[in-house]
């Protein structure tokens, strides 16, 4: 059960995950210990899952951005699972989604050009055999981007 404290802590942490217990104990009006004592509890009761630093794809040499739709060909499941594990060794697919409705996966694409996104499109996955369509999306400007979960809408009782 969360309390009116944690979820603070959740948002500031949320803000900057460099806050130390300190800064949190302030924030918060509590003791340096007390603010670590409740960190380390949200940690372990999975509240937190990591920490990470949010790198700039733009100073990287990423300059393309796009969201993939994936329709597959079939759902057996040795061919999905095969997928799914080639999927995993594409370092520029950095979030993979399962979907409801046409489309059966949606893939986040962080490439450094639009030759790195054709050859990502046409020679890693639509040769897969569990592919049958996909249709790219690219990014043209960022108006939101991962925002913090709306945790300060969490009841407390």
């Amino acid at each position: 059960m969360l309390d009116n404290h944690d979820i603070r802590l959740l948002r500031a942490l949320q803000s900057n995950a460099q806050l130390t217990a300190s800064q949190l104990g302030e924030m918060l009006h509590l003791s340096a210990s007390q603010a670590g004592r409740r960190r380390q509890a949200l940690e372990q009761a999975g509240y937190i899952s990591g920490y990470r630093a949010q790198l700039n794809p733009d100073r990287l040499g990423l300059k393309v951005e796009a969201f993939i739709q994936v329709i597959t060909a079939t759902h057996q499941p040795r061919i999905a699972l095969s997928f799914m594990e080639h999927l995993k060794g594409i370092d520029e697919i950095t979030a993979v989604w399962t979907l409801t409705g046409d489309a059966d996966y949606l893939l986040r694409v962080f490439c450094a050009d639009l030759a790195a996104l054709n050859h990502i499109v046409h020679q890693v996955l639509l040769p897969h055999p569990a592919v049958s369509r996909v249709h790219s999306q690219i990014v043209m400007d960022k108006i939101k981007m991962d925002a913090p979960l709306p945790v300060a809408s969490i009841s407390n009782s």
